[in-house]
């Protein structure tokens, strides 16, 4: 007999501390979800990667371990100066930075978590989101690996006093990242320096193989990467960033996306069919598909398979941002940031559109571990007012939300997606829940409405609609001058949008005419 599946839980932060909610879903007129755990002090929290540990921080201070199963403490760290703190994929190891006096002062730490061993130290001068965690580890915790000036070198996590195992020389390296599912590859970059190009270069982790490129791309104008590996450590998305965009179509600066396979299969820029800015990248959990939004406003969305071929178009909109379910089913497009909060939930298996609905100024945004619910949270400081959760369904629904003076973070407990059953098992035994509700509420206001329709005359007033100010009915163009012109319903470009069209298109013009040698037409 098959086990249960496990429970979803929120983890929830505000000023005042942290505390674990109970997951959906809820019973309706829900406004406090029950909570497994007191609220806690604390400066920071996350999660394990499996979500067996939870890692809450007080800065300068300590750092508390928690089992997810029980909320239980597993250990407490007393760390006077903690800058920084991260877990390991299993919740095995905890790894510190602290501030540090003198190079002689060794201030990134490795920690046995049960036991509170110190299993590895170094001294490091500083720094940033990009290079932290220091060790990287695969997900099942066999691999680890750090980066250092022109070279990664690579350890045995079952017994770091081994020391360094072996390096892979790579002179300038700036950002590595280990493939973790399985961690049998590492991709480094190494920025432009003297008129050589930057390039990605992937390696394999194999000791016996440890210095011959598995896979390269090299390319001009580019300052950061960002790099993701799929499921399965075949293939690996290069996001390429430059500050500066000499084509002066972006203020924000230029961006590329590549490709490589660990096969070499494929080595190049993925072929996008709109011209812009990369909003948003996402491999599926699979592994074998991946999904970008990418160009101006109004965005583009594009499936492509292993093989860079693009498989489906999930059309266009206000939208930067892509999140596909964990069990590969469902994808959501939405625009948050400066966007206005524009969400479409579309069926990836049925190819087909679910819903359309918003979440106005959402700051982060993810699905359920069981693929059927959809989070999205308003939280300071990126906003300080209107700070609230919402919870949707698979369909775009919206099943919850919950207002807070302050939220700092919402997130869901990780949780292997094969201990969920199928999607549709579970939504059709969410639905059935809901069906009963509705039956209850409905035999209960049946009896009220019986009584009052005799009393109701026969002709009823229509109610009134709501005020609508001045400034509101221009709000349309307001929407062309901010997205690039969206297409009405009926089809038709606006005013606003067919004039940059020509405009672009006359610059184009301008540009072949003088590639050609021949001066361009002058047309007013």
């Amino acid at each position: 007999m098959a086990s249960p599946p496990p429970a979803l839980e929120i983890l929830v932060r505000e000023p005042d501390g942290f505390t674990v909610w109970s997951g959906p879903p809820y019973p309706p007129g829900t406004t406090s979800p029950p909570q497994r755990l007191p609220k806690t002090a604390c400066g920071a929290t996350s999660f394990s990667t499996d979500g067996a540990r939870l890692l809450a921080t007080v800065a300068s201070a300590s750092a508390t371990v928690y089992d997810c199963r029980t909320l239980a403490v597993v250990k407490c760290f007393e760390l006077p100066g903690l800058l920084a703190a991260a877990l390991s994929p299993t919740g095995a190891y905890l790894q510190t930075f602290q501030k540090s006096s003198s190079p002689q002062e060794k201030n990134v730490t490795v920690w046995h978590v049960d036991t509170a061993a110190a299993l590895y130290q170094h001294y490091q001068k500083s720094m940033s989101k990009a290079t932290w965690p220091m060790v990287q580890f695969s997900a099942d915790e066999l691999v680890a690996c750090r980066m250092m000036p022109n070279e990664i070198q690579f350890f045995d996590p079952k017994d770091f006093a081994k020391g360094i195992l072996y390096r892979i020389r790579m002179p300038g390296i700036a950002t590595m990242q280990l493939a973790t599912a399985p961690g049998s590859h590492v991709a480094g970059f190494v920025p432009e320096a003297k008129g050589v190009p930057a390039s990605v270069q992937i390696f394999s982790c194999n000791k016996d193989a440890q210095n011959q490129v598995v896979a390269r791309r090299s390319f001009f104008r580019c300052s950061t990467v960002q790099l993701h590996w799929n499921k399965g450590s075949t293939g690996l998305l290069v996001l390429a960033q430059a500050d500066v965009d000499k084509t002066n179509q972006s203020y924000y600066g230029e961006t590329k996306l590549n490709y490589l396979t660990t096969d070499r299969a494929f080595e190049g820029i993925v072929p996008l069919k709109k011209d812009g800015p990369v909003h948003d990248v996402q491999w599926s959990s699979s592994g074998s598909e991946f999904a970008v939004v990418y160009g101006f406003m109004p965005a583009k969305a594009t499936i492509f398979n292993k093989k860079c071929n693009p498989l489906v178009e999930l059309g266009e909109g206000p939208y930067n941002t892509i999140r596909w379910n964990p069990k590969g089913r469902f994808v959501v497009l939405a625009g948050f940031g400066n966007l206005p909060g524009d969400m479409a939930f579309w069926d990836y298996s049925e190819k087909k559109l679910v819903a359309k609905t918003k979440a106005e100024c959402s700051v982060t945004s993810e699905w359920s571990p069981d693929g059927c619910h959809f989070m999205t949270a308003t939280t300071a400081p990126r906003l300080q007012i209107d700070n609230c959760i919402k919870i949707f369904d698979h369909n775009g629904s919206l099943q919850f939300k919950k207002m807070f003076e302050r939220l700092y973070q919402a997130d869901w407990k990780p949780e292997v997606p094969e201990r969920f059953g199928d999607i549709a098992y579970l939504t059709t035994s969410l639905s059935t829940l809901k069906i009963e509700e509705t039956k209850k509420q409905v035999s209960a206001q049946g009896s009220k409405s019986a009584q009052t329709s005799s009393k109701a005359p026969a002709n009823t007033a229509p109610k009134p609609t709501a005020y609508r100010p001045p400034h509101a009915k221009g709000s349309a163009e307001l929407q062309d001058k901010l997205f690039g012109g969206l297409a009405p319903a009926g089809g038709e470009m606006s005013k606003n949008a067919l004039r940059n069209k020509k405009r672009r298109e006359k610059q184009k013009e301008k540009k072949a005419a003088e590639a050609s040698g021949s001066p361009a037409d002058d047309e007013s």
